[in-house]
């Protein structure tokens, strides 16, 4: 086996506490637009602040990895435009789809295309509240819209590629679908951030 793969099969990851997703109908009583948009996005934020999201949000150059989010193994830095710098892409090891191997329990995640977020979409460490105002913040994320948020939280195969991570990684909260229509509710409600 060769020593990137072998590498990357022994960095066995542990389980996080998994949680539910409410949905938009949960938040219905909140009469006040800004609290309820605000109380949303804190429902989303289980989703955006679980290992499956924060591993390809990292604040810095190199992504981490496992529901620990320990360093990526083998040591990798995000490259231009976040796809793993010359000659060792993230498809180098990263295929299609997830490969499972005997010896490691995750194997090696998978998805076309696999990629970490823009450095000015990191993270890791930062509040709901800074989140959601970095989200909605067109120069910060990517020049996206509230609508193409929406399309990205509600339909894009990678963000959709946390609920199936693969044995030995835990899914984000809930599913795609719940997330996406938190995220309809969210935007609906006036897209207000927490505090």
């Amino acid at each position: 086996m060769k020593p990137l793969i072998l590498a990357l099969c022994l960095t066995a990851p542990f389980a996080v506490d998994a949680q539910e997703l409410r949905s938009p109908d949960a938040f219905a009583d909140i009469a006040e637009d800004d609290a309820r948009a605000a109380a949303l996005f804190d429902e989303m934020a289980k989703v955006l602040t679980h290992p499956r999201c924060l591993n390809c949000h990292p604040v810095g150059d190199r992504p981490t990895q496992g529901d620990d989010m320990h360093p990526h193994m083998p040591p990798i830095v995000r490259g231009e435009n976040g796809f793993g710098p010359a000659g060792v892409s993230c498809s180098t090891c990263h295929g299609t789809e997830n490969r499972d191997f005997l010896i490691s329990p995750g194997g090696i995640p998978g998805h076309e295309p696999w990629h970490l977020a823009p450095v000015s979409m990191g993270w890791q460490g930062l509040s709901n509240a800074e989140i959601c105002a970095q989200i909605k913040d067109p120069a910060r994320n990517g020049d996206r819209t509230l609508e193409d948020i929406y399309t990205h939280n509600a339909t894009d195969g990678l963000v959709g590629w946390g609920w199936t991570p693969g044995a030995g990684r835990t899914p984000a909260p809930g599913s795609q679908e719940q997330f996406g229509a938190l995220t309809r509710a969210w935007i609906d409600s006036g897209a207000a951030c927490p505090t």
